[in-house]
């Protein structure tokens, strides 16, 4: 009896961008961008610095303008879009990028788009959904901005089947890579090019920020990750933006910012041999399409 054929083991993203097996990929990543003006002067000092690797846009925000205007002076950043479905503080708001009608299921009593991801997931339309998350990509692009991928603000695309299946269409007819840990390998094979998503927990006090981020990453195993950052200046527009919003709020973002450009931190990433990528380095693990 003849011994059947195996076929070898599919390659790691680290193996397919040219990297050991047993390498550890990290993209430092900044969300939000667009949100506010002390969020884009916090994002754009740590792109330049090169403190974080790569952000996403939220296109429906009051400072996308000034975004726009920076990423076609830095043509080579890497930027994707934040898909946004909702608009979660209390007194700075935001509403949809597309013409939405009255009666849109992505639109509150004043207006502007839901406060929460659980309205979005018992209300919102596919149509709907597709309409303007396509109209924040477009403009995007209308506004000469390289993207590099697509991803969600607060997980609200991915909060139902019906919405991640509208999130895996828009990579596809964007051609762009989109964010997903290996939970969803079942659903998008071959599209997962992140083995898992890391980011601050709620509760830790600013004491242990530095302690916290280096116990989240140095037990990880080889394979490829995002840490997600949530960056801006502890200042009277944040503070009064996040007012009622300890978490993800304006000492929140001062500390990741503090964290990022720590002289500690950026050695503790060295010492532990995190290879440090885009999602530009990313897309060209994709297999060709």
């Amino acid at each position: 009896m003849t011994a059947q054929c195996q076929a070898p083991p599919a390659k790691s993203v680290a193996e397919r961008l040219g990297y050991p097996a047993n390498s550890r990929l990290l993209v430092i990543h900044a969300d939000d961008f667009g949100m506010s003006h002390s969020v884009n002067r916090a994002i754009i000092a740590a792109l330049e610095q090169h403190w974080v690797t790569s952000a996403s846009i939220l296109v429906p925000c009051p400072w996308f303008s000034e975004v726009a205007y920076w990423a076609k002076a830095n043509p080579d950043a890497d930027l994707g879009v934040h898909l946004a479905l909702n608009s979660e503080w209390t007194t700075l708001r935001w509403g949809p990028v597309s013409p939405q009608p009255k009666n849109s299921s992505l639109l509150d009593s004043d207006g502007y788009l839901p406060l929460t991801t659980e309205y979005v997931a018992s209300h919102a339309k596919i149509s709907d959904v597709e309409t303007e998350t396509r109209a924040q990509v477009d403009k995007a692009k209308a506004a000469g901005i390289n993207l590099t991928h697509l991803d969600t603000h607060m997980g609200a695309i991915v909060s139902t089947p019906d919405l991640f299946n509208a999130y895996l269409a828009l990579g596809r007819a964007y051609k762009l890579p989109l964010l997903l840990d290996n939970r969803a390998e079942a659903a998008a094979p071959g599209s997962v090019l992140l083995s898992q998503l890391l980011q601050m927990n709620r509760g830790t006090p600013k004491s242990q920020w530095l302690d916290a981020y280096k116990k989240m990453l140095a037990p990880l195993p080889p394979g490829s990750y995002q840490l997600i950052v949530h960056l801006a200046f502890n200042d009277d527009e944040m503070q009064g933006a996040t007012y009622d919003h300890p978490d993800w709020g304006a000492e929140w973002r001062q500390s990741d910012l503090d964290l990022v450009r720590s002289a500690d931190f950026q050695k503790f990433l060295k010492d532990q041999g995190f290879i440090l990528i885009t999602w530009k380095d990313l897309a060209k693990a994709l297999p060709a399409r």
